[in-house]
């Protein structure tokens, strides 16, 4: 995390934003990873009493809407405002609460999108210039976009136009697709000069640089676009040649703009738009939107990993030129992947939103499972046996575990919270759990906001297991009531810590301990306060997934797959798939994992590898070198020196006390004129450092 900010909570207006949904289709749990993320994030600033709003809104423009409403044989309008009503009716039912959830395609957006880029032009950086755009002489229209398929130019791998989506990742410019093909008729395109707006990035690469130095958020929202301003930044076309869009904007006098301004400018406007509704449905004395995005709110987006680089390049660049607050977070999510394949769409690998509902299961098992399985940057892989594995062990067998024996005795010996009070070891036991809440919040750390609930009810079944107060009612009545009035405290205390994360099955224990208010309003400091002296006799909050469920929840997925992957052989049988219609600015279909390897090695093969748990000591990054850095690096006999290719992936100031695995028995080799003497493992190309899950001392052997 940055230290160039206070810590959370600040006396300013907080704004929480995630990637708006692409008004193009269902919804699944890749998206929802990020909605729910975001939303349990600004739940987590208002348990430090900071003042926020949570808004969104459906992203509506663009080619993909255009080029399916087309092939549905309705005007896109209708098309995304038919797919925008399912969203605002889909995320209530997952417990997302956004306190404005709008449009693109509104009079506000519309109005402040044509705003800000009067401004852009006003003060020099949009001009216009010749360029090539893909023209399809059958239809007698040029192709902006999803309009054209190609080659990339950069790593060789099929793109569509404006995005390199099977292969590098890379943001395309019109023209930059090779061996183009149009996608309206299938025939070979050809290029054609046409005159387009662009935005001058490049003129913000000082002021970028600057930037990601106080950004915070996840590493990889911070290190990857350093790449991308070192490599030289290029403007941006900012119109696009179709009548589905918001008009670009002339000046008084000038004839009307056949073009249209490019999804991506009007799209983030909307996290603006968005909340200047909220504001004026409110009151600027509840909540004021220009204090936030023209003063010195505080704003953090929460956004798919695949667009890091229109969330910290083009957005920030945009609202420096427009003279606009700029983001003080960035949090960049990895993808979904299904039962450790990619997620796909087309082949229908995926668990939609509608079918988990169907489904029976409850909201908050769900929000659970995508905010505290691995960290918020990192891939995370859903299968139904790991979800019930999860629910089981840590909701149902730890926190409904806790919060049901310890309210059941305490109801049926006392009728509600014993008259004691708190013992000093339970009252330090829950400030410390308060204070991981804290610093877990200021951290961008969703899963540690998850730990510090979960850990404090494990912490109360090791309490009440030790005491063993149904052994001390008759011959220690005073003990007996301590420890349950203990036990009451520490169940309330785990709700008010949860309540960002499942806030449901946490609003509903409030009520079981008849507690006054919402437990949505209570602040951390309010885990300490006394819970009322008498409540009803509560019931059980989490249910346990059977074995026999799990197994029909796996075959129906099987036999869906199955189907998806026969009718697409039927479709095609010699080309690839086709990369999915539907695209999101928070979330992306992801491609299969790499292959397992064919050849295998023996056990005494494995046997030669000496792996070691190591501490880093030290992190700097190599001068001239744009991926390397050089590590000190403990492994308990010695500290060795290694480069490692992770400068542009993680804050190297971050690193010195992170334990890591290391392949001690490695050639030495030189790099950039500087030592390696053994290699550190990472996984995938985040280069996410493998580590160890307990206390392995560091020198320890893996085996």
């Amino acid at each position: 995390m940055s230290t160039h900010n206070d810590d959370f909570p600040t006396d300013d207006p907080a704004v929480v934003t995630c990637g708006l949904p692409y008004a193009n289709g269902d919804l699944h749990i890749g998206h929802l990873r990020g909605y729910i993320g975001a939303d349990a994030f600004n739940r987590a600033l208002q348990t430090l009493g900071q003042e926020t709003a949570y808004v969104c809104g459906s992203d509506m423009h663009g080619t993909p809407v255009a080029v399916n409403a087309e092939q549905e044989g309705v005007n896109p309008e209708d098309f995304a405002l038919e797919w925008h009503d399912q969203y605002a009716e889909t995320f209530p039912q997952f417990n997302v609460e956004f306190d404005n959830y709008g449009h693109t395609h509104d009079e506000t957006n519309t109005e402040l999108t044509q705003e800000i880029v009067r401004t852009l032009d006003e003060q020099g950086y949009i001009y216009e210039k010749e360029i090539q755009v893909a023209y399809d002489p059958d239809a007698d229209q040029y192709l902006p976009d999803r309009y054209v398929e190609g080659t990339c130019p950069y790593c060789g791998e099929k793109a569509r136009g404006d995005e390199c989506d099977e292969g590098c990742q890379r943001h395309l410019e019109p023209g930059e697709v090779e061996d183009p093909t149009s996608t309206i008729t299938g025939n070979p395109a050809e290029y054609r000069e046409r005159t387009h707006k662009f935005f001058e990035v490049s003129e913000f690469a000082d002021f970028l640089t600057e930037f990601l130095d106080g950004l915070e958020g996840t590493s990889n929202a911070r290190n990857q676009p350093r790449q991308w301003i070192e490599d030289g930044l290029q403007d941006w076309c900012i119109t696009r040649d179709m009548d589905w869009g918001i008009d670009y904007p002339t000046a008084e006098g000038e004839d009307e703009s056949d073009l249209v301004l490019y999804v991506w400018v009007d799209a983030p406007i909307e996290y603006i738009a968005s909340t200047k509704q909220y504001s004026e449905r409110v009151g600027t004395d509840e909540y004021d939107w220009e204090q936030v995005w023209k003063g010195e709110g505080e704003i953090v987006h929460i956004i798919g990993r695949d667009i890091i680089q229109h969330h910290t390049i083009f957005w920030p660049a945009m609202l420096e030129g427009a003279d606009y607050n700029k983001p003080r977070g960035i949090a960049a999510t990895g993808f979904i992947t299904i039962n450790g394949k990619g997620l796909s769409t087309s082949r229908n690998r995926a668990i939609w939103a509608k079918e988990y509902l169907d489904e029976g299961f409850h909201p908050d098992l769900l929000r659970y499972y995508l905010t505290t399985t691995g960290g918020l940057q990192q891939d995370v892989d859903f299968s139904w046996d790991a979800f019930q594995e999860k629910v089981n062990g840590e909701l149902v067998g730890t926190v409904g575990n806790f919060w049901y024996r310890s309210l059941l005795f305490a109801y049926r010996n006392y009728e509600g919270t014993p008259d004691a009070d708190v013992s000093e070891e339970v009252h330090e036991r829950i400030q410390d759990a308060i204070a991981d809440a804290r610093a877990a919040v200021n951290d961008y750390d969703l899963r540690g906001i998850g730990q510090s609930a979960v850990e404090l009810a494990q912490f109360g079944n090791e309490y009440i297991q030790r005491n063993e107060p149904w052994k001390l009612t008759d011959e220690e009545p005073e003990t007996a009531a301590q420890v349950i009035r203990d036990c009451v405290q520490i169940a309330k205390a785990v709700g008010v810590l949860i309540e960002p994360i499942a806030p449901d099955k946490a609003r509903r224990l409030w009520e079981q301990l008849g507690e006054d208010g919402e437990v949505a309003d209570a602040l951390l400091e309010d885990a300490l306060e006394a819970p009322p002296r008498n409540f009803e006799e509560p019931g059980e909050l989490f249910e346990k997934i059977e074995d026999d469920r799990v197994a029909e929840l796996n075959e129906k997925l099987e036999e869906r797959v199955a189907e998806a992957e026969d009718d697409e052989d039927e479709e095609t049988e010699s080309d690839d798939t086709a990369a999915d219609e539907a695209d999101d600015m928070a979330d992306a279909d992801v491609d299969d994992l790499e292959p397992l390897a064919d050849d295998r090695i023996s056990f005494d093969d494995f046997q030669e590898l000496d792996i070691r748990v190591g501490r880093i000591e030290s992190a700097e990054g190599i001068e001239g070198a744009d991926d390397l850095a050089r590590l000190e690096v403990d492994i308990g006999f010695e500290t060795r020196q290694i480069v490692a290719g992770i400068k542009q992936l993680h804050d190297l100031d971050e690193l010195p006390g992170e334990k890591c695995v290391l392949l001690a028995n490695m050639e030495q080799a030189e790099l950039f004129g500087v030592e390696s003497n053994g290699m550190i493992l990472a996984a995938g190309e985040e280069a996410d450092l493998l580590t160890t899950h307990g206390d392995a001392e560091v020198g320890e052997k893996i085996r």
